[in-house]
């Protein structure tokens, strides 16, 4: 320890030493009055100048300044001394005060304000600031009054070497081929210093590998490492471990250092050829497998990884090449074998296959290692297996035409027993494919009939499913489709393509093109569509109207000539035979509705009337039937209405007289009311009019024939009247000869202690002038109107 500290001073001290015998005077004229100052503790003297050097020379400042230094990380017991700070102003009598200000002033650096010294009172870290600028200025110890203007300099803190190197993206990984060359670069790390590159050796670092070697080297300087070793096997060893120093001080003894570690990791390469674990592989396959079928798998191992591993598979050799493929599996790295066309065990019943595996992607630098290819014999074993018919052709297309005669046969399907036992076949239609049942198949030798018409309009295409089935073996089925194309025949009439409806201008010229129309023909002829136009023989000489077969198999239709009117003719109807090419030719007519309008000058339809008007062909026999049908439904409906009106006139009751009278019964004993049952007779409560029979009525006819109700006999005393009335009101209710309409029974009887007593002005001894129905409105609501309607018929009486 005590080395080590003396060199550390020893380091320390020597720049201070060179520093003092290099640093050269630095110092500003002073005035003529003032005397050198003191900078950095070292006295600097000051030679007298000439009376006439001084009047030739610029007056400055007093103050000569120069950097100051200090060490960092000092921490003695005493605050370290800076420098000193001096003017020629002061000739020491005390009337002089220094004033320090800047980074750090007071906190870091203090000063006495009497001699001017700077001493740092705390430790300094170079790496945390480097330098600080202060300001001093000399002021009047009494007034504080500046004597000379402040001036700036600058405290350098002096580097040690305290800090080590620092690896700081560490740990470090890289990667290097496999049988790389000696001096291969695999990658280059950085340490960085804290400390101060630029004075001494303390941020000078030396690079040196610690663990790694023999396999790996670095650069002191540069710290680039390399290879030390040729052709390292990543199949032997894929990863090392390298662990590398940093030492500043240029390495020497005395210096920090750190560490850090480095993987490298060799990649792969192709250096090594595929291997088939074994040379000979047995598999065995049944005769009925599916196509594309894996049979077996073969794989080769190869010591390298990734693309470099990879191997195509190849049979370059064998009986079976036409029937096997293989492919390769790039997750498993091994072939596989499928089946490529149906085998036969009646035909032959082993193969023996030469199967090559190479690599994908080879590297020309080992082709000195030999070829990176492998070879394997393959033997396949067929296996007996009961097979289900077998088509004669895996699809079938026939043609029929539209017109064929029912059960005429259309084509025949074939299909024979594959096995040695040679199972007869019996054939028949999948019906969910012939849902309407069109078609028929003879079970024994598969001609496929014709059940019910065809129709290429409809369909022209019918897809069916054949179904062929071993006699011994129900559960061996084949399936086979049947494509029918149905063959057209001239069986449809061309008619126009759409309803036409011309326009004619009053003001048209003869020869103008009033409209082209075109056909169309459900069928489909060979040589495509050709239509042939032309008029009713009778309408051959039309005076107002032509036709022209355009080129496009269109029709124009022309004017003869000009001055239509449409006051004389609104529309003209325009018969036309369209025929076409087929053999034999059919044809169809259709008409043409020509209607003459109000043109603009530029022949732009203003407006039309709607009156037909037939060219002279007669009206169709539906026309006449429509005009027939609407003149008897308005004459039904007239009849409707007369009827209707006459049967609202008539009474709804028949009577047997005209005479419409009020029947009034009278009564002059009012009776006990309601708690009287033996002063009344209850025969008088009912209706007078129905008594000796029943009223028919003539707005209905009754669904059943009532017998007329006779008359009710007197009824003895002591009924209960509410019981007695609705019993009636239950036969009135049910009773279909009753009248639809309320009816008024007028009753004489009131009974004894009724509140309100008798209203009936017919009992009344006084006159219509001496009635008051005022006292009506003292009974409450319901009576209010009643009071109020016998009062306004007195008024009426009076006025």
């Amino acid at each position: 320890m005590p080395e080590r500290l003396a060199e550390m001073l020893l380091d320390l001290w020597t720049p201070l030493i060179i520093l003092w015998i290099t640093l050269p005077p630095c110092i500003y004229t002073a005035p003529m009055n003032q005397s050198p100052v003191l900078m950095s503790g070292f006295p600097l003297e000051l030679n007298r100048l000439s009376e006439e050097q001084r009047i030739l020379n610029r007056s400055k400042r007093g103050w000569v300044w120069n950097q100051m230094f200090v060490l960092e990380e000092f921490s003695g017991p005493e605050p370290i001394l800076v420098g000193r700070l001096h003017t020629d102003l002061d000739p020491g009598s005390k009337k002089i005060k220094y004033i320090l200000s800047g980074d750090g002033a007071g906190t870091i650096f203090q000063i006495n304000d009497i001699t001017g010294d700077i001493h740092a009172i705390k430790r300094l870290d170079r790496e945390e600031k480097a330098e600080y600028t202060l300001t001093a200025q000399a002021v009047d110890w009494e007034t504080n009054k500046p004597l000379e203007p402040p001036s700036e300099f600058i405290i350098k803190v002096q580097d040690i070497n305290d800090n080590a190197p620092e690896f700081l993206n560490g740990p470090y990984h890289a990667t290097v081929p496999e049988m790389s060359i000696l001096g291969t670069s695999v990658t280059n790390v950085t340490a960085t210093d804290a400390d101060d590159p630029v004075y001494g050796n303390s941020a000078k670092l030396v690079y040196s590998i610690l663990e790694g070697q023999p396999y790996f080297s670095i650069e002191p300087e540069t710290a680039i490492i390399k290879t030390a070793l040729p052709n390292m096997d990543r199949e032997a060893k894929e990863e090392y471990l390298v662990v590398i120093q940093a030492k500043d001080m240029g390495g020497h003894s005395g210096g920090l250092s750190g560490t850090t570690t480095l993987t490298v990791t060799l990649t792969d390469v192709n250096d090594s050829p595929p291997k088939f674990a074994q040379s000979l592989y047995h598999f065995s396959v049944p005769e009925d497998v599916v196509l594309g079928t894996a049979i077996g798998r073969v794989k080769a191992n190869d010591q390298d990884i990734g693309e470099n591993a990879q191997s195509s598979y190849d049979i370059i050799d064998g009986d079976g090449t036409a029937l096997f493929e293989i492919t390769s599996d790039a997750q498993a790295q091994d072939g596989i074998i499928r089946l490529r066309k149906p085998l036969d065990f009646e035909t032959k019943r082993s193969y023996t296959l030469k199967v090559e595996a190479a690599n994908v992607h080879t590297d020309p630098r080992f082709s000195s290692r030999g070829p990176f290819k492998d070879t394997a014999t393959v033997k396949i074993v067929v296996e007996d297996a009961d097979e289900p018919p077998v088509f004669s052709s895996p699809t079938y297309l026939l043609e029929v035409h539209e017109n064929a005669a029912l059960n005429s046969v259309i084509g025949q399907v074939t299909a024979r027993d594959p096995d040695i036992t040679s199972s007869p076949i019996r054939f028949s239609i999948d019906r969910h494919t012939d849902l309407e049942r069109q078609f028929n198949i003879n079970a024994d030798d598969g001609k496929i009939t014709l059940a019910t018409p065809l129709d290429r309009e409809l369909s022209v295409w019918h897809n069916i499913t054949i179904i062929a089935t071993e006699i011994r073996n129900h559960s061996q089925i084949s399936r086979v489709p049947v494509a029918i194309k149905v063959l057209d025949v001239n069986d449809n009439a061309p008619e126009f393509a759409s309803e036409y409806e011309a326009f004619l201008c009053e003001n048209g010229k003869p020869g103008q093109v009033i409209q082209t129309v075109s056909a169309t023909d459900k069928d489909e002829p060979k040589n495509g569509h050709y239509f042939l136009y032309s008029l009713l023989p009778e309408m051959v000489n039309n005076p107002n109207f032509t036709i022209k077969k355009n080129e496009d198999n269109s029709l124009s239709i022309l004017a003869k000539h000009n001055g239509f009117n449409r006051q004389k003719q609104e529309v003209y109807l325009l018969p036309i035979i369209i025929s076409d090419s087929g053999n034999p030719p059919l044809s169809s007519t259709s008409t043409l509705t020509i209607r003459v309008c109000g043109c603009s000058s530029d022949g732009v339809v203003q407006s039309c009337n709607v009156e037909a008007y037939v060219l002279p062909i007669g009206l169709s026999m539906g026309a006449l039937i429509a005009i027939l049908a609407c003149i008897i439904l308005l004459l039904v409906i007239v009849v409707l209405f007369v009827t209707l009106r006459r049967h609202k006139n008539e009474p709804l009751i028949i009577k047997d007289d005209e005479d419409v009278r009020e029947n009034i019964i009278r009564y002059d004993d009012e009776g006990g009311g309601e708690e009287d049952t033996e002063a009344f007779d209850i025969a008088t409560l009912q209706n007078p009019d129905g008594i000796n029979g029943f009223l028919p009525r003539k707005d209905i006819k009754p669904d059943l024939q009532f017998m007329p109700r006779q008359g009710l006999a007197p009824v003895p005393s002591g009924v209960d009247v509410d019981e007695f009335i609705n019993v009636r009101l239950h036969e009135a209710d049910n009773d279909p000869t009753a009248p639809p309409y309320d009816s008024i029974q007028i009753y004489g009887y009131e009974g004894r202690g009724s509140v309100a007593g008798s209203l009936s002005s017919l009992e009344s001894t006084t006159s219509d002038s001496d009635q008051n129905f005022d006292y009506l409105s003292d009974w409450g609501p319901r009576f209010k109107r009643l009071g109020e309607l016998y009062s306004v018929g007195e008024s009426d009486k009076e006025t």
